[in-house]
């Protein structure tokens, strides 16, 4: 298994930055400090039983990993061991086998406010934001990072104790619940003695979350025009090639009972300003018609001047949850990510319809 993750010390390195895209940090050496503290705070410490040690060997090995582990001992995430690789990065797994992470832990930079130990979340929790005071304590323990505000969405994990995160830019992270250690890496899933991919019932249940905070007056909705027997989240942009394909495909998809629901999700740089023209319009029949206009011919509507509000923006950072890396971004209502092109024709198989 070898799962995408930065080089060390990118991911604080971002997380360090202002909250535009643009930003570079002032000097190299922040972050060669960072990957220091990186290669010192990664060790993990401790022992762990002759017993367990064994069997994660032994399970590992099974489902597919060949590179020789030099040691296991226990994780600084918690509930999890470190399986140190070598000249790999090393892999978290839980004590069951289930849950596996792999990626190079780094020391949060700022100082510890809150020191108490945060109630660890249950099954029924897995893929919901977490609660208001664990927020409160995972921002008070993440000052020097910049890009962390109380609109950062975080989500409870299916390992207790490791909470899921995503800056507003889409970046998604893990972190211990006490906010010290970090990771780029994603939850995979061993089942049977083999890894099966990400963890999907967690990513589903996430998407659910976002999905149900999502105002559905600043969504464009297109509903289906014959019995509904789907319902697609589409995060797109209006300058996206791609968004204006899919758009064209929309009544065809209505017809055979999918309704879409529009989330504004801009992406290039002229397309924040156009969009909150569109969803300026008063109606929620007129923001279609602006909307159409943009996509199927590339005419945009500029915002009346009356209009002060943004009704694009709110909706963008409550999407962060989705961590979408690209336009459109196309998930069922259950919150499952179509990750295929919409013009194949696993597109229709994925709705169920015909």
């Amino acid at each position: 298994m070898k799962l995408p993750v930065l080089k060390p010390a990118s991911l604080i390195g971002v997380m360090l930055l202002a909250t535009t895209a643009c930003a570079q940090p002032s000097t190299t050496d922040m972050n060669n400090k960072t990957a220091s503290q990186t290669s010192q705070n990664t060790q993990a410490i401790g022992t762990v039983s002759k017993s367990v040690d064994s069997r994660l060997r032994q399970l590992l090995t099974q489902a597919g990993i060949k590179t020789q582990i030099t040691s296991i001992a226990p994780s600084k995430l918690p509930n999890m061991y470190q399986v140190n690789l070598a000249e790999q990065l090393p892999l978290h797994i839980t004590k069951d086998g289930k849950y596996v992470i792999q990626g190079e832990l780094q020391k949060n930079p700022s100082k510890r406010v809150v020191t108490k130990v945060p109630p660890r979340s249950n099954r029924a929790q897995i893929g919901k934001p977490v609660s208001a005071s664990v927020k409160s304590d995972i921002l008070a323990n993440m000052e020097a990072l910049k890009n962390m505000s109380a609109k950062t969405p975080f989500f409870y994990t299916a390992v207790p104790g490791v909470i899921w995160g995503a800056t507003l830019e889409g970046v998604p992270f893990l972190l211990s619940d006490d906010a010290q250690y970090i990771t780029d890496g994603e939850i995979s899933v061993i089942e049977n003695g083999q890894f099966i991919g990400l963890d999907e019932t967690f990513e589903k249940q996430k998407n659910q979350s976002v999905f149900a905070t999502l105002a559905d007056k600043q969504l464009i909705n297109y509903p289906a025009t014959s019995p509904e027997r789907a319902v697609i989240y589409v995060a797109t942009d209006v300058n996206c090639p791609y968004c204006r394909r899919l758009h064209q495909q929309l009544p065809m998809l209505n017809a055979k009972g999918v309704t879409v629901k529009t989330i504004g999700y801009p992406i290039y740089e002229e397309s924040p300003k156009q969009m909150r023209g569109i969803w300026c319009q008063g109606s929620e029949d007129g923001r279609r018609k602006a909307f159409d206009k943009a996509m199927l011919q590339g005419k945009m509507t500029p915002a009346a001047a009356s209009c002060t509000t943004d009704n694009v923006t709110a909706n963008r950072e409550k999407a962060a949850g989705l961590a979408v890396m690209a336009t459109p971004a196309i998930y069922r209502e259950d919150g499952v990510l179509f990750q295929a092109s919409f013009e194949s024709p696993e597109f229709l198989e994925f709705l169920g319809v015909q």
